[in-house]
């Protein structure tokens, strides 16, 4: 009788257990279900605000401080046009602008943007047809403020024209070339006005460019040219381009073990040509507060959208005669109350003043980098990080050399 009754509590034991259990089966399912219900609102919320940053400018991220895409939301995303351009655009429709506007659809966009002054003007005309030739969209930065002295050209109404007074090409770019106003072209030339082009073919460049991946180049320069700071950026006869330079002479020695600037992955400010992506990058690295762009060009390896060492070259089978014209400036004189003194006393050589602001600002901008470098602890040095596994896999051959 004793074994029956404390059969019969286990069974009924059992049986509450069991009924507890289905009771709470019902509740788990609510929970499971509101649980896939808030994932499921998270990761669609999730998803269109990265297709709504996507859509609306693919230079930002809704990280970025300055744009706040919540102030987005009253607006239908169907509204929002991501891209941009420089294209000049008819008031009215008309047969000739119908026919640009398919031809401007069905080729490449390539971008033309020099820093111009009236004293330069005859050799920009030369550059600029150069380039229009080849469907090239051309824009100018007056830094003389000198527009009108332009109009005679036949050209000059088909470019883009912007004005500020002694202004550095690194300023307007900055403020004129964004990314996004840009996105459409497939490669920005920022050059300067006193470039030579009749041995230059923007078509042919570019055939280069493409085939050889370059993200970031430059033309050779003529060794006749004026103002040659780097050995790297001279022509050489028998190649049709180059990524490096062999130099055991001077200050800065360039030999296999060089894996920087200005050896390989480097060009100069002079004649710079970017792809879409490596503006992106480049665009960023110009500093808005920093007029003259001194420091940049030593970085711009870091925007070549891989190893700088075989995405960035120099192109000699197109090259240019730099002519070293400083416009931007020049001499002015400082009047006092004795006007013959004056000219002879306070004689100021602007450009020395420029040069003087250059070097300022240079070491402000290598001092932003080593700082930039300290602060973010997430970004490693990818150069750094190559250098070391070559000389890794040097040591491993030399040890299996000695083991031989």
């Amino acid at each position: 009788m004793a074994v029956f009754l404390l059969k019969k509590r286990s069974v009924l034991l059992d049986g509450g257990t069991c009924g507890v259990k289905m009771r709470q089966l019902p509740f788990m399912w609510i929970i499971c279900i509101i649980m896939l219900f808030i994932v499921y609102r998270t990761t669609n919320y999730q998803y269109q605000q990265t297709e709504l940053d996507s859509r609306l400018d693919p230079f930002y991220s809704s990280k970025d401080s300055s744009l706040d895409m919540r102030s987005l939301n009253s607006l239908p995303r169907g509204i929002i046009q991501t891209r941009s351009d420089l294209e000049l655009k008819p008031l009215w429709s008309t047969t000739s602008s119908k026919s640009k506007a398919k031809a401007s659809n069905s080729s490449s966009h390539n971008l033309l943007a020099v820093p111009v002054g009236i004293k330069q003007k005859s050799n920009v005309d030369a550059l600029v047809k150069k380039f229009l030739s080849a469907n090239f969209t051309v824009i100018l930065f007056h830094y003389d403020g000198n527009v009108d002295g332009w109009e005679d050209l036949e050209w000059s109404k088909d470019a883009i024209h912007i004005v500020a007074h002694n202004q550095t090409k690194w300023w307007f770019a900055k403020r004129f070339l964004h990314p996004a106003v840009v996105s459409i072209y497939d490669y920005i030339f920022l050059w300067d006005e006193d470039l030579g082009v009749e041995n230059f073919d923007p078509g042919r460049y570019l055939e280069i460019v493409k085939s050889e991946g370059l993200e970031i180049s430059q033309p050779a320069l003529d060794p006749n040219s004026t103002g040659i700071h780097h050995r790297i950026t001279i022509r050489s006869r028998t190649n049709r381009f180059h990524r490096r330079v062999y130099d055991i002479r001077g200050s800065t020695k360039c030999s296999d073990e060089s894996e920087g600037p200005p050896c390989s992955g480097f060009v100069e400010g002079m004649a710079p040509v970017f792809s879409r992506s490596a503006w992106l990058c480049a665009w960023h690295l110009i500093q808005s507060d920093l007029v003259h762009g001194w420091g940049v060009d030593m970085k711009l390896g870091y925007c070549a959208q891989g190893d700088r060492s075989k995405k960035v070259g120099v192109v000699d089978s197109e090259y240019v005669v730099h002519q070293s014209i400083q416009t931007l400036g020049g001499q002015s004189l400082k009047k006092d109350s004795n006007p013959e003194e004056s000219v002879k006393r306070h004689v100021v050589d602007v450009r020395s003043e420029i040069r003087r602001q250059s070097t300022y600002e240079l070491q402000i901008f290598k001092d932003r980098w080593e700082r930039a470098v300290k602060q973010d602890k997430n970004w490693e040095d990818p150069f750094k990080a190559s250098q070391r596994r070559r000389q890794w896999y040097k040591q491993r051959r030399k040890s299996k050399v000695k083991l031989r």
